[in-house]
């Protein structure tokens, strides 16, 4: 089964979205997931001036990328933040994506609410009218405490919308959710709407994700059980590094090609 494949503009985390654009053109690929998340990684940003962001666009233009998702996160347990998400679905509206990321809880600050399932399902469904404007699908990330997709699908099967379904992070699962990973894309494979496609290495709990092919995710185990559950959904190659980043821009190319070579040995095409 074919899949759209993207590059996450977070592999870039401390480089410009130009580097980001540039790395990915460069690499091969078609695709790429913009990233808008406060306190990390901001290529792109509702406070960015518009001729700031019509640049941005244009440049993915000239490189041949579509953008088909961007990374929002806010803490979506937190009714103080949902206008912040509100201007990020916007935002992702403005680009043309197709998806919306977002984890349940803050990725990267310290979370200043936190709610029940039942209020967080109400919180996404006073989402949905400004998703449906916009065009855009609501995936929900594998991350934090919400860190399988058997703990989400919950969220996802109560909120109960074509609009809103889970992102699984493969990487996440095992780093926060220590899960099996079999297993737990067996409790949720036909709720899953999108996913990064990231490597873990090291001890479960070490910052370590490399390049694909570099970790021990078993990568075609998770291609199959998607084939099987006839689940296209679209792939976002997502890279982290170890705590200490990359040594410089060179090795996240490097990354980005290593991972185009792993998925092209295994039947992609990007």
């Amino acid at each position: 089964m074919q899949h759209i494949v993207a590059v996450n503009s977070n592999c870039y985390h401390g480089y410009s979205v130009e580097d980001a654009i540039e790395g990915i053109r460069k690499a091969g690929f078609h695709y790429i997931e913009l990233t808008a998340t406060k306190g990390w990684t901001v290529h792109v940003f509702p406070t960015m001036s518009f001729s700031r962001l019509w640049r941005i666009k244009e440049m993915l233009k000239r490189a041949g990328l579509t953008p088909i998702a961007m990374s929002g996160h806010c803490n979506l347990m937190d009714t103080g933040r949902l206008g912040d998400f509100t201007d990020n679905i916007r935002l992702a509206g403005f680009f043309g994506c197709e998806y919306i990321v977002s984890s349940i809880g803050e990725a990267h600050l310290k979370d200043n609410a936190v709610a029940s399932n039942r209020q967080v399902t109400e919180n996404i469904r006073s989402l949905l009218p400004y998703l449906e404007e916009n065009g855009l699908k609501l995936v929900l990330e594998v991350h934090g405490e919400h860190g399988s997709g058997k703990i989400l699908k919950r969220i996802t099967d109560q909120v109960d919308s074509d609009l809103v379904a889970i992102n699984y992070d493969t990487a996440n699962a095992v780093f926060y959710g220590n899960v099996n990973l079999a297993e737990d894309l067996d409790s949720c494979v036909d709720s899953i709407g999108y996913m990064h496609i990231k490597d873990k290495a090291g001890g479960r709990q070490e910052w370590n994700f490399p390049a694909l092919g570099k970790g021990y995710v078993d990568f075609p185990m998770v291609f199959e059980k998607l084939d099987k559950a006839g689940n296209a959904c679209p792939l976002s190659i997502e890279i982290e590094f170890t705590k200490n980043g990359p040594a410089n821009l060179e090795e996240v190319n490097r990354a980005i090609l290593d991972s185009a070579g792993y998925l092209n040995g295994l039947g992609f095409q990007l």
